[in-house]
């Protein structure tokens, strides 16, 4: 789990988003992040991410629930993270890197929006070490289930995601 407020970036992702080398982009792109997520990675076979899952999580976005937050080298996706968009929030399924740091690039572009937007959590399913690196933190199932229940109550941002300004990222 990643509390918004919560993420850690380091000095080299800093630098590397202070350089300009990316540009973000929020719903402009969702079904290439997807197929980026869904592509082979090098050490695994196969993919959870089948068609009929792209069919139904296209149609989420379609409806508004599912968002994509793009990273762009030039004119070429580079990374990318979709999910799922219920109150205050966000579920995230899946990300991808087709470039040094785009993924994390990715994720804490999305955290510093949904903090504008004072979401309370992004669900990062599984941890890992390149997670971990971001702030992200296993939460007690317990607790996971109090902020969900709390979060019935909260209205859902709906349909396109329009990122804000990103002038105060780059300090």
């Amino acid at each position: 789990m990643l509390s918004p407020d919560a993420l850690h970036v380091s000095r080299r992702l800093a630098r590397r988003l202070r350089s300009g080398v990316f540009r973000f982009t929020a719903d402009s792109a969702f079904e290439a992040v997807m197929a980026g997520c869904a592509a082979p990675r090098k050490g695994r076979h196969g993919t959870w991410i089948t068609p009929a899952m792209i069919a139904a999580y296209t149609e989420l976005h379609e409806r508004g629930y599912a968002h994509s937050v793009e990273v762009w080298q030039g004119d070429e996706l580079a990374g990318g993270i979709y999910g799922v968009s219920l109150g205050r929030m966000f579920f995230g399924e899946s990300m991808f890197s087709a470039a040094t740091d785009a993924s994390k690039a990715a994720l804490a572009t999305l955290a510093w929006q949904l903090n504008d937007w004072r979401f309370t959590l992004i669900d990062c399913q599984i941890m890992n070490d390149h997670l971990r690196t971001l702030g992200v933190r296993n939460m007690p199932r317990r607790h996971f289930l109090e902020l969900v229940a709390a979060n019935r109550r909260q209205a859902t941002r709906r349909g396109p995601w329009h990122l804000d300004g990103e002038e105060r990222r780059k300090d």
